[in-house]
């Protein structure tokens, strides 16, 4: 995608978006202005649906059908996922739920990976299922032929997350694409982890990409919000429809501001993020104290392969499990200082949690042990601090936990 008539994603990330509107515009500003009306003084009465009003041309009534700094990050996260619409939503999840009911209506299947985000596998069982009475159906999708065989005449899509969270399992997106493809239903991969800057589902052969913008789009862990992209039209007819009027769950200007202000590093920073994760999955790979060490970049990882195929770059986030017990994990985590004990990923700060305690509690336990989310597995958002820190706490984990 970069040539000279396509700028390099590192510009893009800091300069696309409406041109009425970006930085450089009618005022001269240099950073996209936060607009924060909720409403909007017309010239004259409009002469066209309210639903066909192009924000792209200035167009705007109404925040919650078209805000200028929504717009602006709506453009930037098209140009930077390869989509030719882009939307900005309050939230990751609100993201996943659009994308479920833009392609699927009670009694439609929709097929998703196993091992999805512990929120979105909560919004399939309690929600889709449960109260829209979707038939949700969970396959490992490491294996494309289990993917095959649950799609059928009534699947209305296919959801996939890779690298996933937390045992960065990948999926083999062209592959998966292909089976789609032939039978006419759309793919959505969540791209969370990766980024766009490392990994291009659209690119792949995917028909919609999703991102928590909370985590390395914002990059700075102050802001909630989520996206979609797509290429196709009557996609985003629809997922239009359900943020500006069916759900009314747009994202609000002010974080669009701070989303905005965040992707302009977001070359730089997952640059540093991945040195730093490679570092220390080196690190932890050659560690007694460890078990296991799961980060696609490394060799030991079964999907290593796949994800040099794939992924322009291996992210920040990887798991590992303590040659332990719960113990040992509880007093691991409990004596860090750099690392903050918390949820959430993609910041610039780095974070560690206990996905059977913390993010996928709420799995019933024989199914989460089931899956290899264990007592001990421990989930590490690398930051971007300096790597000999980052060591040196850990060091001091692993003392309090097994006393050396």
């Amino acid at each position: 995608m970069d040539s000279p008539e396509y700028p390099g994603f590192a510009t893009r990330a800091i300069h696309a978006g409406a041109p009425s509107t970006r930085p450089g515009g009618a005022q001269g500003d240099v950073v996209s202005p936060i607009h924060l009306s909720s409403t909007f003084r017309l010239d004259e009465v409009p002469d066209v649906s309210l639903m066909d009003l192009d924000p792209s041309h200035g167009e705007y009534l109404y925040s919650r059908l078209g805000n200028p700094t929504r717009q602006v990050l709506e453009e930037r996260i098209a140009s930077l996922t390869g989509g030719t619409h882009g939307f900005a939503f309050g939230s990751g999840t609100g993201a996943v739920l659009t994308t479920v009911l833009a392609s699927a209506q009670a009694g439609d299947a929709i097929v998703a990976f196993d091992d999805l985000y512990g929120g979105s596998l909560k919004l399939l069982d309690q929600l889709a299922e449960e109260r829209l009475e979707m038939d949700v159906n969970l396959v490992d999708a490491r294996d494309e032929s289990k993917v095959a065989a649950a799609i059928d005449d009534d699947t209305a899509l296919v959801l996939m997350e890779t690298p996933t969270n937390p045992l960065l399992h990948l999926c083999d997106i062209s592959a998966i694409a292909d089976l789609t493809e032939q039978h006419g239903v759309p793919l959505a991969v969540d791209n969370t982890f990766s980024s766009p800057y490392f990994q291009q589902p659209l690119d792949l052969g995917a028909d919609i990409v999703i991102h928590s913008t909370t985590k390395y789009l914002n990059g700075h862990s102050d802001g909630l919000g989520g996206a979609i992209a797509t290429n196709d039209d009557d996609l985003a007819e629809q997922i239009g429809f359900l943020q500006r009027v069916g759900l009314g769950n747009p994202m609000a200007p002010f974080d669009a501001y701070m989303v905005l202000r965040g992707m302009k590093t977001l070359a730089a920073r997952m640059d540093i993020h991945q040195r730093n994760a490679m570092g220390i999955a080196e690190y932890l790979h050659g560690h007694e104290g460890v078990r296991r060490v799961r980060y696609p970049g490394h060799e030991s990882h079964p999907q290593y392969d796949l994800a040099s195929e794939q992924m322009g770059g291996f992210g920040g986030v990887l798991s590992f499990e303590l040659d332990g017990d719960a113990s040992h994990a509880r007093r691991f985590l409990e004596a860090l200082e750099v690392f903050s004990l918390g949820v959430s990923l993609g910041g610039v700060e780095s974070l560690i949690e206990l996905p059977a305690s913390m993010t996928h509690e709420s799995i019933d336990e024989e199914v989460r042990i089931d899956r290899g989310i264990t007592e001990t597995l421990i989930r590490v958002s690398v930051g971007i601090e300096e790597f000999d820190d980052l060591i040196r706490d850990l060091e001091r984990g692993f003392a309090a936990a097994f006393g050396e």
